[in-house]
């Protein structure tokens, strides 16, 4: 039996054809309808399901098209709009039932149609059951009929689709949905709707590929805009994000008007860190559809990676006049303002989605964490502790936010016990435990033996008091305006960083303390450090912009690594970045690619000159045809050891010891085919190597201080750029080294701009954008840490730097300003003058320091 092309069901009017078994059947069916089943389909459903999955956070799931080809039998795409072939066939009324089965069987508009009425009559009763959601009475008027007939397609077809749309969490449902479509193929091989079927059967279940392989199937029976975008999701979620786009490309060029196989497209590209693309495919999105919540959405999130804050601001906010109930839209716009420093705002877009979902683990995570950034410690481990209390279901795979969350709690008691107690009375490297610092570090699962928790909440320690900017005296009010300049100052103008006031007077009241602790050390002062009075040594230079980088957000462990158990830094603790995994492309160091690839192409020539002369003109000539990371792949299949990959280490040249040289970081490349490769960067901190560099690094500072203390007495020209120098090459060993866990490059940065100005020079000049210019032509790119690390040696690093910085003589009015260390003494000065508002700082302010 051959079936007509399948269209979508309509109504129908009763005739006197119906048994009255079939009559009391329609009339149960009728009672037992009470609630409306939205039409989605099963992939509609598992996408949904994996909104936190694989597939990004907010890679949205397809909203209700009512393109499902379980309801709709047919094969053209329905349009969006609400047409009549998109209408759910749902009623109460058992006369509606019978007659929209008449008119389905008289136009034969369901799957399989037979040449027999009689036989079309009572299918046409069981599909229009599956409409209306009665999918057990609709198995057994199918079996009913299969009884007489065993090999009536339609009926298995049907009861096949009824089984599937009963529920894929119970795995009897899916066999049998499973053993009736193959069967239909076996006895229909060439109907590309049932590949299809089976397809939206298995991709829930996980069977990922099979389900690829019946849409292709399909596709090679008839081709379509649907199948298309069906197959496309399902690369989309499987990350192979570059053969997705060109499935939704292709659903595209045969139907031009789907705004979400076109917010897919640009979901590939943004996957990629393509993001400008991503951008011009979701505006495209909202030329086809006006009130796509979903496109607004995804272009806000676009913004927010490339740091256009506004526009990413405008974005979210439009989705959210569309519907201010949509939670991602308050997650993601939530998450943004707190990475913007707006803790206040972020907090109320938590709030607001854990009405809608209470338990929604990312708000609630980043409610608890907006709290005690903020100082509000009671209502922060409230929060963080209902986290905690998500225990993930056997088998299930834990959030992100469930494994931090006990880190989160932990550090927030001991920041609470230590609100009051004065900074330079404590450690914190020294007071965490060992093991806690070790698996926070490296984000392991909190499964630490004979871990001792922090005591809790002592109520004689209040929480943290807003502190109104009008508080303050006058000089403390320039102070905060002062540093939140040259915080703003540091900001990387590079996509995939979003500017973060917060931060930025964080780091700019760090520069200023660095300066002052550096210019009382210049003078033979001595200063108190955990709990010593002694003279300061370099390490306690950094621990300044240190404590400061730890407060303004307690999310990150900002730890010294050579404080970590011994026996985790004897194997080595990685700082990784990944350039490119599989097909996703790290924007930030995009700019770096280059540089990276001629090192490589260097280091493969002197390999190759040691251990395969002979080989020798081939690789160099096939190594002239490399532009980009992916063309070196059939260079690593020249040699045997480096046919599944290599690794180049950098060298680091020291100047105390001329002609000797440390580890610089590896760079390493896997992988066998484009899409499938492994471009990463690394330091790997042992305690060898740590030794090394501090020695280096303690060289360096002894010169610094003593030259320091001359060009206290003799400002002479020769002095000052002396002292210039031997600060960035000091902290050209640090970004080398990487000693921390994380934020080792504002840190460094704000201890550059702050011992430049002890010597009496300010930084005036902005991180570059990382174009050429005319200033700085052979200039290309801008991240402070990576110009280090990829500098030749420090004297390099110096020019480079240095071209940029615009050093300039400081104001002397920086002389009038109160002490960083006195104002602020505690943990909870310091939070209170993070939670400060000062938007109205005056430019003015700043141009008279």
């Amino acid at each position: 039996m051959r079936a007509g092309k399948m269209a979508p069901a309509g109504g129908l009017a009763r005739g006197p054809w119906l048994p009255l078994a079939v009559l009391a059947l329609l009339a149960r069916a009728a009672l037992a309808l009470t609630e409306r089943y939205p039409a989605l389909s099963l992939l509609q459903q598992e996408r949904h399901r994996q909104r936190h999955g694989p597939a990004g956070e907010w890679a949205e799931q397809y909203s209700a098209e009512c393109d499902s080809s379980f309801l709709h039998f047919h094969e053209s795409d329905c349009d969006i709009g609400g047409s009549s072939s998109c209408e759910s066939m749902l009623s109460l009324n058992t006369e509606k039932i019978l007659s929209q089965a008449k008119l389905l069987a008289e136009q034969k508009r369901f799957p399989f149609a037979t040449d027999n009425d009689n036989t079309n009559e009572e299918l046409a009763i069981a599909y229009v059951l599956i409409g209306n959601g009665l999918y057990d009475e609709a198995i057994r008027h199918f079996s009913t009929m299969l009884q007489e007939e065993p090999e009536l397609v339609s009926a298995i077809y049907g009861r096949g689709i009824a089984y599937g749309k009963k529920g894929l969490h119970d795995m009897k449902n899916a066999e049998l949905a499973l053993f009736e479509l193959s069967r239909v193929i076996s006895l229909e091989p060439d109907h590309p709707e049932v590949f299809e079927q089976r397809a939206e059967i298995l991709s829930p279940l996980g069977r990922i590929s099979e389900a690829l392989s019946d849409l292709t199937k399909a596709i090679q029976l008839q081709p379509s805009a649907r199948l298309y975008r069906h197959r496309g999701t399902l690369y989309f979620i499987s990350e192979d994000y570059a053969t997705a786009h060109e499935d939704f490309q292709h659903s595209l060029e045969l139907n031009k008007n789907q705004p979400i196989a076109m917010l897919y497209k640009g979901l590939t590209f943004f996957h990629r860190g393509l993001l400008k693309e991503a951008i011009e495919s979701f505006k495209e999105a909202l030329k086809q559809k006006a009130d796509f919540i979903d496109a607004y959405k995804s272009l806000g999130q676009a913004y927010r990676e490339l740091g256009n804050f506004d526009a990413a601001t405008e974005n979210f906010q439009k989705a959210l006049l569309l519907n201010q109930n949509h939670v991602q839209t308050l997650q993601l716009k939530g998450m943004m303002l707190y990475h913007h420093g707006s803790l206040d705002e972020a907090l109320k877009n938590f709030k607001r989605c854990l009405q809608l979902e209470p338990y929604n683990e990312v708000c609630q995570y980043m409610k608890g964490l907006s709290h005690v950034a903020m100082g509000q410690f009671y209502e922060g481990i409230k929060a963080q502790t209902k986290v905690m209390l998500n225990d993930p279901l056997p088998g299930q795979k834990a959030s992100p936010e469930y494994l931090k969350v006990k880190y989160l709690r932990e550090y927030s008691r001991y920041l609470h016990a230590h609100l009051d107690t004065p900074l330079t009375e404590y450690n914190t490297d020294t007071d965490l435990p060992g093991n806690f610092k070790d698996h926070w570090a490296k984000n392991l699962p909190f499964l630490i033996e004979n871990y001792e928790e922090q005591p809790g909440l002592q109520p004689h320690i209040k929480d943290v008091l807003f502190q109104n900017f009008e508080s303050y005296k006058p000089d403390v009010q320039e102070l905060i305006c002062v540093a939140d300049h040259l915080g703003s100052m540091m900001q990387y103008e590079t996509p995939g960083f979003l500017p973060n006031k917060r931060i930025h007077r964080a780091m700019g009241l760090a520069t200023l303390e660095v300066m002052q602790a550096v210019q009382r050390t210049w003078g033979n002062s001595k200063v108190r450090m955990n709990g010593k009075t002694r003279l300061m040594q370099w390490r306690d230079m950094f621990d300044i912009a240190v404590k400061w980088r730890r407060i303004a957000d307690p999310d990150q462990p900002v730890l010294w690594l050579d404080q970590m158990p011994a026996r985790s830094l004897s194997r080595g603790f990685n700082n990784h970045i990944n350039l490119i995994r599989g097909q996703v492309i790290n924007m930030r160091y995009l700019e770096y690619f280059e540089k990276i690839l001629h090192f490589i192409k260097d280091r493969i020539l002197v390999y190759h000159g040691a251990n395969n002369p002979k080989g020798l003109l081939e690789v160099r000539e096939a190594l002239e045809k490399v532009h980009k990371v992916e063309d070196l792949l059939p260079i690593m299949k020249f040699n045997s050891k480096t046919r599944d990959g290599f690794t180049v280490n950098t060298k680091v040249p020291s100047l105390k010891d001329q002609g000797k040289e440390y580890d610089g970081f590896t760079i390493t490349i896997t992988g066998d085919k484009v899409g499938n490769i492994l471009f990463s960067v690394e330091t790997q901190t042992t305690e060898e190597r740590t030794q090394l560099y501090h020695a280096e690094i303690d060289a360096l500072y002894k010169d610094l201080t003593a030259k320091g203390k001359i060009l206290i007495l003799s400002a002479e020209l020769g002095e000052v750029d002396a002292v210039c120098n031997l600060i960035l090459s000091l902290v050209y060993y640090f970004y080398n080294l990487m000693p921390l866990s994380r934020g080792s490059s504002v840190i460094a940065y704000s201890v550059i701009m702050g011992a430049l100005m002890a010597s009496g020079k300010e930084v005036s000049g902005k991180i570059p954008k990382g174009k050429a210019s005319i200033k700085i032509p052979k200039y290309t790119s801008s991240l402070v840490d990576f110009e280090a690390m990829t500098a030749p040696g420090s004297e390099a690093f110096s020019k480079i730097a240095r071209s940029w910085m615009n050093l300039k003589s400081i104001s002397p009015s920086y002389k009038s300003l109160p002490s960083v260390s006195e104002t602020f003494p505690t943990l909870r000065t310091m939070i209170e003058v993070l939670n400060t508002d000062s938007s109205h700082c005056l430019k003015k302010t700043i141009v008279v320091v």
